[in-house]
């Protein structure tokens, strides 16, 4: 999928995430040489076209106070897990609720959702909550606490990197080539 020289120094603006301003779609425009409504056009058209998938926010809880973070997971018969995800996402201590495979025999689990607390107490109630509120009272359960913090950062543009000619190895991050001078 060709881009334009536009779209592709409009995803190099975004990559790491929009300015914490009023109007950041016009200060990525000052930036770039253009109006507010062409950087709102430009990121319409990546959206429309499957370039760009979603545009995302990352919260950096800890500095909120959202001091203990747990991943929960449960064993969901797979017939049911749309309809407990759906109830999870509604819930407003949930921040990531998504479905992955389970990984026999040592991992029965396959739905996910991440859960924020002032402090571990918290955070074990809301997830006893949800389990009860998605009606998974049923199903197999662990509470996963985070032992220690990563850099948190937005996904980067992976079409870039196919376009520029590197090779899509799964799970390996990209890293861009260095031109021989």
């Amino acid at each position: 999928m060709a881009l334009t020289s536009f779209e592709r120094d409009l995803l190099a603006a975004i990559e790491e995430g929009l300015p914490l301003v009023a109007r950041p779609y016009e200060a990525i425009g000052d930036v770039l040489g253009c109006s507010e409504s062409a950087v709102i056009e430009g990121l319409r058209g990546l959206l429309d076209r499957g370039v760009v998938r979603r545009l995302g926010l990352v919260v950096r809880h800890h500095e909120l106070g959202y001091r203990a973070n747990a991943m929960t997971v449960w064993d969901v018969p797979d017939r049911a897990v749309r309809d407990a995800a759906a109830v999870l996402t509604g819930l407003p201590f949930v921040t990531l609720c998504y479905r992955r495979p389970r990984r026999p025999p040592h991992w029965p689990y396959n739905l996910f959702c991440m859960i924020h607390g002032k402090d571990r107490a918290v955070v074990e109630a809301q997830a006893d909550q949800a389990t009860r509120t998605a009606g998974l009272s049923g199903c197999a359960r662990a509470v996963l606490f985070s032992r220690r913090r990563f850099k948190q950062r937005g996904a980067r543009h992976a079409a870039l990197r196919l376009l520029e000619g590197a090779s899509r190895i799964e799970g390996m991050e990209w890293t861009r080539p260095i031109a021989a001078s």
